[in-house]
This record gives structure tokens, C-alpha cells and sequence, in this order.
């Protein structure tokens, strides 16, 4: 490999770091608003979007430039196509954390429902699953990636218990209707976003070891 393709790509690898932190960021951001009802917070995660956006192309533009320039091949091709699927993924992660924040933003304006969700376990959850997945990329840990592929399951069945408790009140409480969609527009998108660190722990996996582990069934090794 020339030192200026390795230079090349431990920039990329930067920038997709920068990148995944600044994601991060603004999904927690947005879940904070979500709870403490800040309209505010929820606002500054929304105008941060289209920097996300920028930062997303200017990433692939550099891996195609790479691809072109250098025609990489084994471990530095994995590399490349990895972190422009991982770029993609923060990308639609930094979407979805926008959404969250405009839910919050008019739900900070109406009165909270009296129903008992647990928004802040699986907000956890899911938090758990991104910085697994975005530390498992920067460390190139594909032990850390498999952790984070088993927990998918569990903010699945968050997301369905949330749909069901809400659709309950919907349907006792016209009333609650438009604040009711509002929150279960929320859960699907953390549902969303745990997929998406799912994908970016497959990809982590694809690029350190070169196997591809999309839909298969992940051994933990403890014996299940």
C-alpha cells in the first residue's frame, strides 16, 4: 500500500468518527428534549441536520475519489465499502434523531399523557446499541459489534409494547389521538435506529474480518 493511500484512509477513518460522534450527539440531544420537554434543545438538533448531511457526502465523495485514484483491494476495499455503508447509516440515524426532536418539539406544547411507557428504557437501550456500534467501529472490536446484535431483539419488543399500550388509550381517548402518534412515531424511530446500529455492527464485522453476517443468526458463545 503507498503511504498516500494510507494516509487517505486514516482521514476517512477520522472523519467517519467525527462523524458517528456528532450523530451520537444529536440523538441524544433529541431524546433529552423528548423527556425534559425542551423545545429548545429540540430545535437546535433539528437546524443541525443539514450539517450531518454535509458531512455524509463529503465522506462518500472521498471514498469514490479513493476508489478511482487507487483501486484498492482485500482489507483497504472492505475498508472503503464499509465506511461508505456506515456512512449512509449515520446519515439516516442523523434523520431520524431530527424527527425525534420535531416530535419533541410539539409534544413540549401539549399536555403530557397519563400512561405508563417506558420511553427512557429503551431510549437507553437504544443509546447502549449506537455507542456500541460506533465504538466497536473506531476500535475495529468485532466482539463489542457481536454484543451489540444481540440486543436488537429486545428494542423490537419495546417498540411493539409501546404500540399496544398507546393504541389502547387511542382507541379509549380520542382526545389523546394526535399526542398518541406523536410518541408512537418516536418509538418506531428508535426501533429505526437500532437497526441501523445493527447494520453498522455487521459492517464493522465485514470490514475487520471479511465475512458477511447480515441476516444470520448471531452466536454470543455462551452456549444458547
Amino acid at each position: 500500500m503507498s503511504k498516500h493511500l494510507q494516509r487517505n484512509l486514516d482521514l476517512i477513518m477520522k472523519e467517519i468518527t467525527t462523524l458517528a460522534y456528532t450523530v451520537e450527539d444529536a440523538m441524544n440531544k433529541a431524546l433529552l428534549a423528548l423527556h425534559d420537554r425542551r423545545s429548545e434543545l429540540a430545535e437546535e438538533v433539528i437546524q443541525g441536520d443539514d450539517l450531518i448531511d454535509q458531512k455524509e457526502v463529503r465522506i462518500e465523495e472521498e471514498c469514490l475519489k479513493l476508489l478511482a485514484l487507487h483501486q484498492p483491494v482485500a482489507a483497504d476495499l472492505r475498508f472503503i465499502i464499509s465506511v461508505i455503508k456506515v456512512n449512509n447509516d449515520l446519515e439516516r440515524i442523523g434523520d431520524l434523531a431530527s424527527n425525534i426532536a420535531k416530535r419533541a418539539v410539539y409534544l413540549s406544547h401539549h399536555d403530557p399523557l397519563h400512561i405508563s411507557l417506558d420511553f427512557e428504557g429503551m431510549s437507553d437501550l437504544t443509546s447502549k446499541m449506537l455507542r456500541g456500534s460506533l465504538d466497536a467501529l473506531a476500535d475495529r472490536d468485532t466482539t463489542l459489534a457481536r454484543e451489540v446484535l444481540v440486543l436488537d431483539d429486545e428494542v423490537d419488543e419495546m417498540n411493539k409494547e409501546m404500540f399496544v399500550s398507546l393504541q389502547k388509550m387511542m382507541m379509549e381517548d380520542s382526545d389523546t389521538v394526535k399526542r398518541a402518534v406523536h410518541l408512537l412515531s418516536v418509538s418506531r424511530h428508535l426501533e429505526r435506529i437500532g437497526d441501523l446500529a445493527t447494520n453498522i455492527a455487521e459492517d464493522v464485522v465485514y470490514m475487520v474480518e471479511g465475512e458477511l453476517i447480515r441476516h444470520r443468526i448471531v452466536e454470543t458463545g455462551d452456549g444458547d
